[in-house]
């Protein structure tokens, strides 16, 4: 008895989504990243005074998420920023910067300094509590579970964003108390006990 040759029949291959030859779009790689936890900081510049009989230099702060320890010795941080957002201009310009690692009721730090079309950051700062970093001159925000003071060591374009890597030039531990704010499915919260 003669059998005939297996026939195969070609497997469907996946349409690539519009505008990523990868196949991936933009609302599937965000609602695949948000089901990653992350910690939320505050990242602080001061921009120093560009004119000696112009106005003082501005504070400046965003949120972030993407942050994280990179090398213990030695001791480096890196932070992402979206390419020409006002602390990616300031970072390529001045080198110096801060991190404050919020607590868990300081959601509404994070929420004001991640509006979009917001006001400036001299408003933005007005009735926080902080300190000036003693090697940034940065704000360093009262009740964050730590800060750390930066520079930077090096800048990586990458897509959209650029890595900014930062050496540690001091690291202090302002508040023992409560949990840490975490950013996860889109909205802040508390870490479960």
């Amino acid at each position: 008895m003669k059998t005939s040759p297996a026939t195969s029949v070609p497997s469907p291959t996946p349409t690539p989504a519009p505008g990523h030859a990868e196949g991936v779009s933009n609302d599937e790689f965000r609602a695949a990243l948000s089901r990653l936890a992350a910690g939320v900081v505050l990242l602080t510049a001061h921009e120093p005074q560009l004119d000696p009989d112009g106005p003082a230099g501005e504070d400046a702060g965003m949120t972030a998420t993407a942050f994280m320890s990179v090398s213990l010795d030695p001791p480096l941080v890196m932070v992402s920023l979206r390419n020409g957002s006002r602390m990616d201009d300031l970072l390529d310009e001045q080198p110096l910067w801060a991190v404050s690692v919020l607590a868990e009721s300081q959601s509404h730090i994070a929420g004001r300094f991640a509006m979009k079309g917001r006001l400036s950051d001299r408003l933005l700062f007005q009735d926080i509590p902080y300190v000036r970093g003693e090697y940034t001159g940065a704000p360093l925000v009262g009740g964050a579970l730590s800060t750390l003071e930066c520079r930077t060591e090096n800048r990586v374009v990458a897509g959209d964003h650029t890595l900014v890597i930062g050496r540690v030039l001091s690291a202090s531990l302002p508040s023992a108390e409560g949990g840490p704010l975490m950013y996860f499915r889109g909205r802040y919260r508390h870490l479960g006990k």
